[in-house]
């Protein structure tokens, strides 16, 4: 079967729009690793060949089409599809989608989905120690959370991609506190040792900062690959007559979209014609709409859940503000899909954020809820400020762009293939 590759933007929103193929265009790579800033830049099948690698297996917690897809299925969807677009053979291996069949193609790349949500990490090790999954030349695991364990049981060139320390997301998604307490346990105490020779590859340079930090990976093996920006994301129509403020995101409780709630709350305060909409679906829902109802909000605070393309986009052009409350990301796309569109963001100082916006020229970023509350008041109460920090961010995410990433992932992953093929026998 072959599937629809849908926009990476809309489907952290729960939708599944029209097809996008990734367009080979040329940008920076990453850093912290094998520098291939200063070669002149090379098609990706070139890099490929020359390190042999023809086939790729990706493995990932979740696929794109399942319906709690965040950013990491974005970004695994759109380095998949790039590689393919330059001739490689990409198969991606995940988890069950509810809906959805076994073995399917989309965007040029094989998916396979097999067993439940947490089932999937034994058996995804177990077929690749056995060779069910067929040859490869080289692994992505993707760790979100729970890694694969690839070291031990993958000889074969490897990376792998962690896009942020998830710390104490463990304890607000994991229920019981013991169960969540082994994965704080695998994540801080056994993981680290069996990933300390692995080439790890994170979005930024602040993740990069909490992994060595609170991993204690070492510094000399971790490649950061900032995440693109698709070029549906521009400029365009009109900004709402309104103070308009936009957020978009799972409705998980990482996302903190109740401490939002709030902060929209008291502000509004301050801007009585204030308007707000949440984009995006998740099990928080009944609980989020009972917090506006408390706070009185549901005649300006709107839960619009699932959206398409189409729709986040002239959101994203309408909103005077992205806002983001999350206690966790590994950059926070959405940030830079609305710096496309010129519109600046106010989100917590965090690690990523700190990345995607740079604080005072393509945002602000808020070191607690009270500069949360203070920042978007600012850019929502001073014209000049708003349009200087737009312009900012547009600037900002011009210079992102998906085969960026894509080359970026190849390099570490080439790198990695000619280091293996250069080492002495035994």
């Amino acid at each position: 079967m072959t599937e629809v590759a849908p926009d990476p933007g809309a489907n952290r929103s729960g939708a599944e729009p029209d097809d996008l193929r990734p367009r080979l265009v040329t940008g920076a790579v990453g850093r912290h690793g094998p520098d291939p800033v200063a070669a002149p830049l090379r098609p990706l099948a070139e890099i490929a060949a020359e390190a042999g690698l023809e086939r790729i297996h990706i493995l990932a917690w979740r696929d794109l089409l399942d319906e709690e897809a965040g950013g990491s299925e974005v970004h695994a969807h759109m380095v998949a599809s790039t590689w393919a677009a330059a001739g490689l053979d990409v198969t991606l291996r995940t988890s069950h989608a509810p809906g959805h069949p076994t073995h399917s193609r989309r965007a040029g790349y094989r998916v396979i989905r097999k067993s439940g949500r947490y089932g999937v990490f034994p058996r995804a090790a177990l077929s690749g120690l056995v060779g069910r999954t067929g040859p490869r030349d080289g692994l992505v695991e993707i760790w979100n959370g729970m890694p694969f364990f690839s070291p031990l049981w993958a000889h074969c060139p490897r990376i792998v991609v962690l896009h942020h320390v998830h710390a104490e997301m463990w304890r607000m998604v994991i229920h019981p506190a013991a169960l969540a307490r082994v994965g704080e346990l695998i994540e801080f105490n056994l993981a680290p040792a069996v990933y300390r020779r692995s080439r790890v590859v994170t979005l930024s340079d602040s993740s990069r900062r909490e992994i060595i930090e609170r991993l204690h990976l070492p510094p000399e093996r971790i490649t950061v690959v900032p995440p693109g920006v698709a070029t549906r994301w521009h400029p365009g129509g009109s900004r709402s007559p309104h103070p308009l403020v936009v957020a978009v995101g799972r409705l998980v409780p990482v996302k903190r979209y109740d401490r939002l709630i709030d902060v929209l709350s008291e502000v509004r305060a301050r801007q009585p014609d204030l308007e707000a909409v949440i984009v995006g679906e998740g099990y928080e829902r009944p609980a989020l709409e009972g917090r506006i109802r408390a706070r009185g909000a549901a005649g300006w605070l709107r839960l619009a859940g699932r959206v398409d393309d189409d729709e986040l986009l002239a959101l994203y052009q309408r909103a005077w503000v992205l806002a983001s409350a999350s206690a966790r990301e590994g950059w926070g796309m959405t940030v830079t899909e609305a710096a496309a569109c010129a519109t600046p963001a106010v989100v917590t100082d965090i690690a990523g954020h700190r990345d995607a916006v740079e604080d005072g020229v393509g945002g602000l970023l808020a070191g607690d809820r009270r500069a949360l509350v203070d920042g978007l008041a600012a850019v929502l109460s001073d014209p000049a400020l708003r349009d200087r920090l737009g312009r900012g961010a547009q600037l900002r995410a011009s210079a992102l762009t998906w085969e960026a990433t894509a080359r970026g992932a190849l390099d570490a992953l080439a790198g990695e293939a000619l280091r293996r093929a250069a080492r002495p026998p035994g």
